[in-house]
């Protein structure tokens, strides 16, 4: 469906000329198109397009919303409308996923696969993933005159989620696998940079290539996040370093990184274990309840 609602395609040139990432544009675009008359939409409109979607998963419906409301409240914003259509639609309960970081083996073999491939852009895209758990939209965007240096350390400005800027250190083991500066994007080492959603796919197309399983571009992040929790206990440091906006969302890395559990499972098994010597025989001269309460006991 070709979209030709004004509004929405204000929104969009709107969104293009404040620099939002290119992903969440095209993902806001579908979300517009599906409704069709997003503009004009009346409640019965949006809660009849709502219903139409009850058997996606919560997730996708989840965020179907989040994008419709973003464009309402652009629209208040702006004073393009007064009302928000969305205003009775609660969004769907997601559980939050517990992170899959990228097993240290399976990093390596595609470090490795980009090396015997020559794919030397590929392993540099990856190793900001693993290395500094940058989103794939911010590796995309990422330009040699973004990193600075203190002494013998590099830190990156970032734009992250919203437009927000934050700074990202860089260990001198991720600098020396993007070198040499050669000005223009780090990633291409060009000029041209490549959106994310691009980058993405070639990235998790060559994941798959190198025989990892159930791994994306997003399990590199997860990576870093798990190791830098276990390797400093500081979330806020953390999710400073991630660009997260609360807490709650880096806690989940302090879950993925402990190994209470493990402890836990261990001991409880060795509680249980069966004995390798028989139980010592009962002292007959012991205090029980029976005897302490008198039970037997001569008068």
């Amino acid at each position: 469906m070709t979209l030709t609602d004004p509004l929405s395609l204000a929104w969009l040139d709107w969104m293009a000329a404040a620099r939002i990432p290119a992903h969440t544009v095209a993902r806001r675009r579908a979300v517009l198109r599906g409704l069709g008359n997003a503009g004009t939409a009346t409640r019965g409109d949006v809660e009849a397009w709502w219903t139409s979607r009850a058997h996606l998963s919560a997730a996708t419906r989840a965020n179907d919303l989040a994008c419709l409301r973003a464009f309402y409240k652009w629209c208040a914003r702006w004073e393009h409308r007064d009302d928000d259509p969305t205003r009775r639609l609660d969004p769907p309960k997601t559980p939050r996923g517990q992170p899959r970081p990228m097993p240290y083996d399976d990093l390596w073999t595609v470090l490795d696969w980009c090396d015997a491939h020559a794919l030397h852009d590929m392993r540099r895209a990856i190793a900001l993933g693993a290395y500094a758990g940058l989103r794939v939209s911010e590796v995309a965007a990422l330009e040699w005159a973004h990193i600075e240096w203190a002494g013998a350390r590099a830190r990156a400005r970032i734009v992250g989620k919203g437009g927000k800027p934050r700074i990202v250190d860089l260990s001198p083991a991720l600098v020396d696998m993007l070198g040499p500066d050669r000005g223009g994007n780090v990633v291409t080492g060009e000029p041209v940079a490549w959106d994310g959603a691009r980058l993405q796919r070639r990235v998790n197309r060559l994941i798959r290539a190198a025989g990892v399983k159930r791994a994306t571009f997003h399990s590199l992040r997860h990576r870093y996040g798990t190791m830098a929790y276990q390797a400093s206990g500081d979330l806020v440091a953390v999710g400073g370093q991630m660009g997260h906006a609360s807490i709650t969302t880096t806690a989940v890395y302090a879950a993925a990184a402990s190994d209470a559990g493990a402890k836990l499972a261990d001991a409880v098994a060795r509680a249980n274990a069966p004995r390798t010597e028989p139980l010592p025989s009962r002292d007959p001269n012991r205090v029980t309840r029976d005897t302490a309460a008198g039970v037997g006991s001569k008068t």
